[in-house]
């Protein structure tokens, strides 16, 4: 498990790529929910930078997968892990995946590949985007283990996100840990979960109710036909 992201400041330019983005050259230390850490933000802010450069630091394939995987379709990672200095806990840790929405797919054909079964009674190419990302989550996250997940609300509806948050749940009070980018207004709002806001203005910790995701949405519900006059509206 991950308790501490530090960046070695030495080892980075700020004029070059991903240091150059705000939220990241303004990084020191983070300190990490043993639980749930939450990173939001814009696109662009930096956070899926963030947390891939997590995954790769603590061994996992840049692409996704458990540890034993290795697979890779084309290099698109920044530098950034190699900066980066993990303090890790005492819990042992006997599972982890890295999983990530945009490459999902590299990683379905990887285990159809190797033949392995476990993700459930369909194999993953035979089900949508979404029924494959939480068969995995449901049949192949065993607890006690460290999970990194980026954008996974990507790949799910509301009722996906639901069933992914009640398996977090349930994996969290088995002692796992989990480090999740995310715009979703609805996995923000796991509970007792540290949450950073990355933005032009850097990276600081903020609360549930402080997010522009709840803020935009919580807007947009109230008041639907109102929300949308303003946003319709000529300059």
């Amino acid at each position: 498990m991950i308790r501490s992201v530090s960046v070695e400041r030495d080892a980075i330019d700020v004029t070059r790529y991903p240091f150059s983005i705000p939220a990241i050259a303004a990084l020191t230390t983070l300190e990490l929910d043993p639980h749930v850490t939450l990173f939001a933000g814009e696109n662009g802010s930096g956070k899926s930078t963030l947390v891939e450069a997590i995954a790769i630091a603590a061994g996992f394939n840049a692409e996704g997968g458990s540890r034993n995987m290795s697979m890779s379709t084309r290099a698109s990672h920044s530098d950034l892990h190699g900066a980066l200095r993990l303090v890790r806990d005492t819990r042992p840790v006997r599972d982890g995946w890295f999983l990530r929405a945009e490459s999902f797919y590299n990683l379905a054909t990887h285990v159809e590949e190797l033949g392995v079964t476990g993700y459930g009674e369909t194999p993953l190419h035979e089900q949508s985007h979404g029924e494959s990302f939480l068969a995995l989550v449901l049949n192949r996250f065993f607890g006690r283990g460290l999970y990194i997940l980026d954008e996974p609300e990507a790949a799910l509806s509301v009722r996906g996100q639901l069933t992914l948050m009640r398996r977090m749940h349930e994996l969290v009070e088995g002692g796992s840990q989990f480090v999740v980018s995310t715009h979703s207004p609805i996995l923000l709002g796991y509970p007792g979960a540290r949450i950073y806001a990355l933005s032009d203005g850097g990276i600081e910790q903020t609360t549930y109710r402080e997010t522009e995701q709840y803020d935009l949405t919580r807007s947009f519900l109230a008041d639907r036909h109102r929300f949308l006059h303003f946003l319709f509206a000529d300059e």
